[in-house]
């Protein structure tokens, strides 16, 4: 996969991140990490090959079912592919996001308080 990429700086001098791109990257690279040809991809998928193209190189905005197709037609877990793309963006922002699961977000009674 490629390295996490920022735009020149925006407000108060921080890069701009844009998801779309770091997305894009995460999603190329699951793919080809597979040996998979964008046309598989977007055969299985259901999505146009030009629309898959473009977002993979950060030009389109995926909804959400585009992006839970794309997820499925690679076999990954929407979770997983998001997590990659958050610790890009982390990188990206020089923070550092815990590896562990808050409590309150662990617990069965709270998750189903939650929905």
């Amino acid at each position: 996969m490629s390295a996490p990429s920022a735009l020149p700086s925006g407000k108060g001098g921080r890069a701009m991140v844009l998801f779309r791109q770091e997305l894009g990257d995460v999603l190329r690279g699951a793919r080809r990490a597979q040996g998979r040809t964008l046309r598989e991809v977007s055969s299985d998928a259901r999505v146009s090959l030009g629309y898959l193209s473009e977002i993979e190189r950060g030009q389109k905005e995926a909804s959400s079912e585009l992006l839970i197709s794309v997820t499925e037609a690679l076999g990954l877990p929407l979770s997983c592919v998001l997590r990659e793309v958050s610790d890009r963006i982390a990188v990206i922002e020089g923070v550092t996001v815990p590896d562990t699961v808050p409590d309150e977000l662990t617990s069965p009674a709270e998750l189903v308080g939650m929905r």
